[in-house]
């Protein structure tokens, strides 16, 4: 895994030992970045089910403005700060080490708003749904967020859901990149 473009170009990041994380592969990570465009520079940042940070920290070497990181496995947590010095980005970066759900209440008690969302969850798990849900309630974003969701294609997502609505879908053997956008 390395960082495929920006001020980190080329940069090799740490990766898990084991089958417990499912990294995005240089490939899925290359197709959603290159789908996304300039949407990143400067942006609000927020990665959920973030692994290895690999995504957050492609969209701060892309020009990002802040990345918060949610993940709860401590391994991952150690994997993102390392990846994070390494690429040089601790000072743009804050790690939140919670469940996605109560991160994101956590989020909006603090009055947070992100301009992109970056969702890796572990595939058929149930968790697109649910954190969808989660972000409606507690909503951490605004009219033109855009919603970046990595999934199994035997999780297919339904055209409308809440706030967002589904702009484009690109397959990739097993995978699927969806792009929403939250409406008014």
């Amino acid at each position: 895994m390395r960082i495929i473009s920006g001020t980190s170009r080329g940069r090799r990041l740490a990766t898990p030992k084991g089958h417990s994380l499912r990294p995005t592969s240089d490939r899925v990570k290359e197709s959603i970045f290159n789908i996304l465009g300039d949407e990143v520079q400067g942006k609000v940042v927020l990665d959920l089910f973030a692994g290895t940070g690999s995504l957050g920290i492609e969209a701060l070497s892309r020009g990002a403005k802040k990345t918060f990181f949610v993940e709860r496995a401590k391994g991952a947590l150690r994997l993102i700060e390392k990846n994070l010095l390494q690429c040089g980005f601790p000072c743009q970066a804050e790690i939140i080490p919670k469940e996605v759900n109560r991160a994101i209440t956590l989020l909006k008690a603090r009055g947070e708003s992100v301009d992109l969302i970056l969702m890796d969850p572990p595939y058929e798990k149930g968790w697109i749904q649910r954190t969808l849900l989660k972000m409606d309630e507690h909503p951490i974003y605004h009219e033109g967020t855009v919603l970046v969701i990595e999934h199994g294609r035997r999780e297919p997502l339904p055209q409308k859901t809440g706030r967002w609505t589904i702009i484009k879908q690109k397959r990739m053997g097993d995978t699927i990149i969806s792009i929403l956008q939250a409406g008014g």
